[in-house]
């Protein structure tokens, strides 16, 4: 049986960045970033895409709030816009969030979609004036 999207490696680019270490627990034992953004509810995939789409300041900025809300021994508060830094330097070059390989695909996906709704409205106009002869 295969893993939802969610719970597998598909994007590998990704993986350098979520299995980075962000420092090490109360207990001693190191916090990766996958972990670390797990136990703070959010979606460790989901939340690496959306700072690899930003440029690599701003995604910086988005992160410290996020570590320091991590339960990791840190010496200062300050600490933390620089462990953001280091971290999302292993996330994938700046993209757009919108491809533009991906728009013909959306275009073709609409054409076929009305198609199929026009089909269905000619098989009812069909199905009525068939009933009524």
């Amino acid at each position: 049986m295969a893993l939802p999207a969610r719970f597998s490696l598909l994007h590998s680019d990704l993986n350098d960045f979520l299995f980075a270490a962000v420092g090490q627990e109360q207990n001693g034992m190191p916090l990766n970033v996958v972990s670390g953004l797990t136990r703070l509810g959010l979606d460790p995939w989901e939340e690496a895409g959306r700072l690899a789409a930003l440029p690599k300041a701003v995604a910086a900025e988005k992160l410290a709030p996020i570590i320091a809300r991590l339960p990791v021994d840190r010496p200062a508060p300050s600490d933390n816009l620089a462990i953001s830094r280091l971290l999302v330097e292993l996330l994938p070059e700046h993209r757009r969030a919108a491809s533009p390989v991906r728009q013909p695909a959306d275009a073709e996906g609409k054409k076929y979609l009305l198609a199929m709704v026009l089909f269905a409205c000619l098989a009812l106009v069909a199905a009525v004036l068939s009933s009524m002869l």
